[in-house]
């Protein structure tokens, strides 16, 4: 395997960043100055790695969510886990870091469908992508513990993991005003631990 080239670590540091400055400022309040400043990188340059802002930003949710899909693809490699049970202790890790993160930032997906969802085709059809392949992932662990006998079979497990998904992003926006993870733990403890339970 070649080693990336200098192109390929600055735009990587550039997701890098633009991920903390999409969650901590929001799109609107995130500058491209900013974002180059703190790589180091010609303004004239941004457009040798992006085309525009939208496409930086649809580009940084791809990036943003890929070491969550690693996370939960390891947890569902792990033997010793049934369905169910990696649900749990993948969002109990994240309930953990939200609070260690002193319950700023929540999701950026969730973020950033509630500021551009709607306004930005490129960032719309990012966060749909994203979004659904998140969801088949926790789709594919309700799958396994309906095959195992821990998950209910009368509902279908794309609806339960549309569930949990909607419930946890409504979760983190109560986390935020609330200053507390009650919200994320009684999201989690109604669904896993008894609606979804066979």
């Amino acid at each position: 395997m070649s080693s990336p080239t200098r192109k390929q670590i600055k735009r990587e540091q550039l997701l890098d960043y633009g991920v903390q400055a999409l969650m901590n400022q929001g799109y609107h309040g995130t500058g491209l100055k900013e974002v180059l400043d703190f790589v180091n990188i010609p303004k004239g340059s941004f457009y040798n790695y992006f085309d525009n802002k939208e496409q930086f930003a649809a580009e940084a949710v791809g990036h943003y969510i890929e070491p969550f899909i690693q996370r939960l693809t390891g947890h569902l490699q792990n033997p010793e886990l049934d369905g169910l049970g990696v649900l749990k202790r993948y969002y109990a890790e994240l309930i953990v870091e939200v609070e260690l993160a002193d319950y700023k930032g929540g999701c950026l997906l969730g973020n950033l469908i509630g500021e551009v969802g709607d306004t930005s085709e490129i960032c719309r059809c990012s966060l749909l992508t994203t979004v659904e392949r998140y969801a088949r992932l926790q789709e594919s662990a309700l799958v396994r513990g309906q095959q195992e006998g821990t998950v209910r079979t009368d509902r279908s497990a794309k609806s339960m993991a549309d569930l949990l998904l909607n419930g946890w992003q409504g979760a983190l926006l109560r986390m935020k005003i609330q200053r507390s993870t009650a919200p994320l733990e009684d999201c989690c403890s109604t669904l896993l631990d008894d609606y979804f339970k066979a």
